[in-house]
């Protein structure tokens, strides 16, 4: 069946399906598989796909695939990332910068950018030569002409991101997210976790969508071998567990070909069990003790309570979120129709007290 599942970007209308694809593996399968593939994420409503490519390959095949839907999807373009020797490069420098994105445009057949993007600022210096070369100014100009229309950033760095975030002018930021770069395991395990969920939080309120990029780790945790917990997560458990995160409009992880997407779409139809990470409760660190993740293991509350949802909504207002109120008034089911049962507590893999939880959340919106 595989119907997709849309989520709205706070900053403009349009609707972003939560499974969007990357680029960064494609390149390695033949044109033809290419193309079908294409037209099958098309067809499956996906609408979201990040061309920030390990190759030049794929971007004319791509143009060729969806300039009949151009209309039904959003390409994120990155500005740094550039293409002249047929790999990818990156780079600071404005004027190779314009030559490739005049490149991807006439290569993709299109000439708007729905997502541009600064690309990759992990590090101060990044910024600094970003905003020095004009780059960031290029961006905005290119949106007060139409042929941007949103502007976004890709960084593997909450410090960064803030900072980015300060300058009030991004509508998207691609982020790595996943329980091991969540808990400083891996190459851009950046911030702990309490730095990273304040990002995330901070993206919702202020209206920035997330897409996020490496949701598997680059693979690592989906084998026990290769995972930093020795214990191997499925990639619907990894894809949920970034849904789960305040602000994320859409996972995007890279597929190699048709057999990668629809076993990637499956995750649509997949059952609760099957998207349940509460195993990584298992190896949480002593930080992530006690600190509600919205996984919803504690399900089925033998009231009805939205458990999970309540905690966000509470977690978001606490941080500023004024909007969350709002959605909080909106539950059928809140904080103080909570019998404290304890069957919640019993059931969380984080060990949080939710009794009190719920009894702290009822004190602070007064139902």
């Amino acid at each position: 069946m595989n119907r997709m599942r849309y989520r709205k970007l706070p900053h403009g209308e349009e609707k972003i399906g939560i499974i969007g694809l990357g680029s960064s593996s494609i390149q390695n399968s033949g044109e033809k598989e290419i193309e079908e593939t294409l037209n099958l994420a098309v067809e499956k409503g996906v609408n979201l796909f990040d061309m920030a490519s390990a190759e030049s390959k794929p971007f004319e095949i791509y143009g060729r695939a969806l300039r009949g839907n151009r209309n039904r999807v959003y390409f994120q373009i990155h500005f740094g990332a550039e293409y002249e020797t047929g790999s990818y490069g990156w780079t600071t420098d404005l004027d190779i910068v314009k030559r490739s994105v005049d490149w991807q445009l006439r290569a993709l057949g299109t000439d708007y950018i729905d997502f541009g993007f600064i690309h990759c600022i992990d590090e101060a210096e990044d910024l600094h030569k970003a905003e020095k070369s004009g780059i960031i100014r290029y961006i905005s100009e290119l949106k007060q002409r139409g042929t941007v229309r949103h502007i976004g950033l890709s960084s593997h760095t909450p410090e960064l991101a803030n900072m980015v975030l300060d300058m009030n002018i991004l509508d998207m930021l691609m982020f790595s997210i996943n329980p091991a770069y969540d808990w400083r395991h891996g190459e851009y395990a950046v911030g702990d976790a309490d730095e990273r969920l304040s990002l995330y939080r901070r993206c919702e309120k202020e209206g920035v969508g997330i897409s996020v990029m490496k949701p598997f780790s680059g693979g690592q945790l989906l084998s026990a071998g290769t995972s930093p917990f020795k214990k191997a997560l499925t990639e619907y458990q990894c894809i949920k567990y970034a849904l789960d995160k305040p602000g994320v409009l859409a996972v995007l992880p890279g597929i190699r070909g048709k057999a990668d997407l629809e076993r990637i779409l499956g995750f649509l139809d997949a059952s609760r069990e099957e998207t349940d990470y509460s195993v990584i409760g298992e190896f949480a660190p002593s930080e992530a003790v006690g600190v509600c993740v919205y996984c919803n293991h504690c399900k089925p509350c033998p009231v009805g309570l939205d458990i999970g949802l309540i905690n966000k909504y509470y977690d978001l207002a606490i941080s500023g979120d004024e909007l969350a109120r709002e959605h909080y008034e909106t539950l059928n089911l809140k904080a103080s129709d909570c019998v404290s049962c304890g069957h919640c507590n019993s059931r969380c893999p984080f060990h949080v007290d939710q009794v009190n939880r719920m009894k702290e959340i009822k004190e602070y919106f007064g139902k």
